[in-house]
Parts: C-alpha cells; structure tokens; sequence
C-alpha cells in the first residue's frame, strides 16, 4: 500500500510538472505574439507619421507653389495692365499724330491751292493786258475765274463762316471742272457745309455722293468717316458700321482707315 501510495504520489507530482510546463510555454507564446503585435503596431504607427509627415510637405509644397502662382498672376496682371494702358496710350497719340499729319497736309494743299490761284489770277491779268488794248477785242465776255481761283474764293468764304456763299462756290467748282483734281474736295466741301448749317440729311447725302462719283479719290474715306460720325451722333449704328468697316477693306491704307478700326471697336 505504502509503494502504491508512493507512486501514485509520484504520477500526480509529473502530471503537475507537465501542466505547469505547458502553461509556462502558453504564457510564455503569449507574450511573444504580443511583443510582436506591438512590434507591428509600432511600425505601422511609425509608418502612418511618416506618411502624414510626407503629405504634409506635399501640402506646404502646394501651397508655396500656389502662393508663388498667385504672385506671379498679381505680378503679370499688373504688367498686363500697365501694357493696355501704354498701348491704349500709344494708339491715342498715334490717332492724335496722324490727324496732325492731316491736318499739316490739309494745309500744304491749301497753299498749294493759293499759289495756283495766284497763278491762275495773273495769267488772266496777262490775258486781259492785250485783250484791252485790242478794239475788236472790246466785245469780248470776260473770261470768269479758273477752277483753283473757284476753289480758293469758296475755300476762303468756308473759313470765314459764309457756308451758303461758299457752297455756291464749290458747286459751280464741280458743275464746270468736274475733272479738276480738287473737284472731288470742293464736292466734300458742299457736305460739310450743309453739316455745319445742322442740315445732317443733305450732308449726309453728299458724303455718299462723294464716294459715288469719286471713289479712287483721297476725299472718298473722309466722306465715308464723316458720315459714319454723322450717323453715330444720330444713333444709327448700323450704317455707320457698315461705312467704316468698308474704309478699313476698300482704303486700308488711308489715314481714316486707323481711325476707323478704333472707332469700331467703341461702337456697340
């Protein structure tokens, strides 16, 4: 009995040894699975900060570059606006030269005028000497004015404010030289004359008989740039589009045609 005793004594010890042996190995894998649990974790924490860490500098990256973006359309928009300001600037003082060419060339022609009146006046003079001492000549119809005395007495009348008087001039200009070279300045003439009495209508009519009977003339895109400005002032936009739009096709190279296309571009 004692021996049974002893053994089974012995038996339980071994059973007690194996279980604590296989819990001390169960604790023991615990701990490791956990160790490398936290392990993990750690990484992938490690790993998140340091993609936040990366996506942060993408951020600030952005945001720089579109700080510098928006500093550089600030700057740009400010060239721009300095750049219209210098064109815009430049197509004035180009318009303002260009009709101070007009008018310097308007007055050399009208010396011109003046010299060939003057001209025109002493061969009459140095006709009429014989003539007079002639007597079958006493009979004679004196010879009237020639086309550029016709056009300086008209001329000098439209100066002086006498518009009737000198439209009467013009148009006996054009009724008996209608090939002189200043016929078709004299017919232009006749419309601002009526335009400066406010007889916009018959000015009107003029400025396109103007076109209509001399288009190859340099008077042609004044009749037509005067009658489109005669049609803005009466609201009638569209004619007066139609007119400056065929100064820029039929004369692009008068100096009317410049002003026409700005004159476009302001016409709504």
């Amino acid at each position: 009995m004692i021996g049974v005793a002893a053994g089974t004594r012995a038996f339980g010890l071994a059973s007690v040894s194996v279980v604590l042996a296989l819990s001390t190995t169960a604790c023991m894998a615990s701990k490791g699975d956990v160790r490398v649990l936290q392990d993990e974790l750690r990484a992938l924490r490690s790993s998140i900060a340091q993609s936040d860490t990366a996506r942060r500098a993408q951020a600030d990256t952005a945001m720089m570059l579109i700080a510098r973006a928006n500093d550089w359309l600030r700057i740009f928009s400010t060239r721009f606006g300095a750049f219209q300001a210098n064109v815009s600037g430049g197509m004035y003082d180009m318009n303002r030269q260009l009709l101070q060419i007009q008018e310097l060339s308007g007055q050399s022609q009208r010396r011109l005028q003046e010299l060939r009146a003057s001209m025109e006046s002493r061969n009459d003079a140095m006709v009429a000497t014989p003539a007079a001492a002639a007597p079958t000549d006493s009979t004679r119809a004196p010879a009237g004015p020639g086309p550029a005395q016709l056009f300086q007495i008209a001329f000098n009348q439209m100066q002086r404010g006498s518009f009737g008087v000198a439209r009467s001039g013009f148009q006996e200009l054009v009724d008996k030289y209608p090939r002189f070279e200043e016929a078709p300045s004299a017919q232009l003439y006749i419309g601002e004359s009526l335009a400066e009495e406010k007889n916009a209508a018959a000015a009107d009519s003029v400025y396109q008989l103007v076109v209509t009977k001399y288009p190859q003339s340099k008077a042609a895109p004044t009749a037509l740039y005067k009658f489109a400005l005669s049609q803005i002032a009466q609201k009638k936009t569209a004619p007066a589009k139609v007119a400056l739009n065929r100064i820029v096709k039929d004369y692009p190279n008068s100096d009317e045609a410049s002003l026409a296309r700005d004159l476009l571009r302001t016409t709504k």
